[in-house]
């Protein structure tokens, strides 16, 4: 007998109604509804509604979150931003950061996110009281959301004395990711070399903040791609942002794109953030500021998106919701059409679990019970509505409430 049925559900990757069976966790059926319903313990009514595997945050920043009510100055652009920031972190504490985290985390569950890549400060200014906090919100969330830590550099590496200790440190607490970001830095090939000699060190995989810019010259992702090839790290490493290469000409676009493509490297389009802070410096015509997201997935290139930062100096807005990033970026992408718009859920599902590395992902046989239902019929209705969440199930357990009728036996 199954644990759990979702009767009558719609799937964003089929037509029709569906059958989709959970026991021990995991889903054991996926299959057209029929006339023959299986014997389940609960049964779900889908009503057509459609059944989602969890949502992925693939980049946040938990502690970073909600700064805004410590601080309205705004900024002027990217370098303004992390100063502003600067001048906060000395005064953050572990409470401070783990209640502005919780809230983040609160949010998102509700939104049906049940994965979720948090990017973590290590410095010698906050030392590491970030890495700590976020540890232990990782073990208490866990049966909710599974999060990936990144041991994020903020300051720089080369410039900051210490912080590569701090990095390390942070590896051996139990940190999931490296993180780097070459471009505040003194040298972003030294940077680049530090972060993949770390990670092949502890066997993690990595991820950059890389080439936030509108300067076109600032291509720093190229030679992440070479590095990767080099390394044999194909498919293990992230880069989010990459906004400069939105600023190149299309014909050197297609090349670059071919080569990370080849390389195989994950892209991270943060539009709430990259909106906000790019096309500064731009008198007229102000550049979209993100990278070309159409011109890459059509290269071949897996991208997707994320939430990045939440009412702080980077980015004053922000509900947690990543359909609401989801619309964003079809909006100033431009992807418009039923098959477009069914490729941006895709940036916020399966694109983004492979990202991340997951396995036992989706919906299908053998994956985990991961599960969001929307109320709506069509993909394309999920990402221009945002429409409530019915239910969010982790590993089959009910983790939000529900507003569809169950019946118990």
């Amino acid at each position: 007998m199954l644990d759990l049925l979702f009767h009558n559900i719609g799937i964003p990757t089929g037509k029709g109604r569906y059958h989709v069976g959970v026991k021990s966790g995991s889903i054991v059926l996926c299959e057209p509804a029929g006339v023959e319903l299986p014997n389940a313990r609960e049964i779900i009514e889908g009503e057509g509604n459609i059944l989602l595997p969890g949502l992925v945050e693939t980049h946040i920043h938990l502690d970073k979150a909600f700064l805004t009510e410590k601080s309205q100055v705004a900024a002027g652009g990217l370098a303004e931003a992390i100063a502003v920031t600067r001048a906060l972190k000395s005064n953050y504490t572990y409470e401070d950061i783990y209640n502005r985290a919780t809230r983040v985390l609160e949010r998102s569950a509700r939104f049906g996110v049940t994965t979720m890549r948090c990017q973590v400060e290590v410095d010698p200014i906050i030392g590491l009281q970030a890495m700590e906090v976020t540890l232990a919100l990782k073990e208490k969330w866990r049966d909710t959301i599974d999060m990936q830590l990144v041991v994020f550099p903020q300051e720089g590496i080369m410039q900051q004395p210490g912080t590569a200790e701090l990095m390390e440190e942070s590896l051996r607490m139990g940190a999931d990711v490296v993180g780097g970001i070459p471009y505040n830095d003194y040298s972003a090939s030294d940077h680049i070399t530090f972060v993949f000699d770390l990670a092949e060190k502890y066997g993690k995989p990595i991820d950059l903040h890389i080439d936030f810019s509108d300067n076109p010259s600032e291509l720093n992702v190229l030679t992440v791609a070479t590095e990767t090839i080099n390394r044999c790290y194909q498919g293990r490493v992230a880069a989010g942002h990459v906004t400069s290469l939105g600023s190149v000409m299309r014909e050197n676009a297609l090349e670059y794109a071919e080569r990370l493509a080849k390389a195989d490297l994950q892209i991270m389009c943060l539009p709430a953030t990259d909106l906000y802070l790019g096309g500064r410096q731009d008198i007229q015509a102000a550049r979209r500021g993100l990278t070309p997201v159409k011109l890459l997935h059509e290269a071949g290139v897996n991208v997707t998106m994320g939430t990045n930062n939440m009412r702080n100096a980077f980015t004053p807005f922000g509900t947690g919701d990543p359909l609401d990033i989801a619309l964003l970026l079809a909006n100033t992408a431009q992807f418009g059409t039923v098959l477009e718009l069914e490729q941006i859920m895709q940036m916020a599902t399966s694109h983004a679990a492979r990202a991340l590395g997951l396995t036992q992902y989706g919906l299908a046989v053998g994956a985990k019970a991961d599960l969001v239902m929307v109320q709506a019929e069509r993909v394309e209705d999920i990402i221009i509505d945002r429409p409530p969440r019915l239910g969010v199930w982790k590993n089959g357990v009910k983790k939000a409430e529900m507003f569809v009728e169950t019946r118990r036996f």
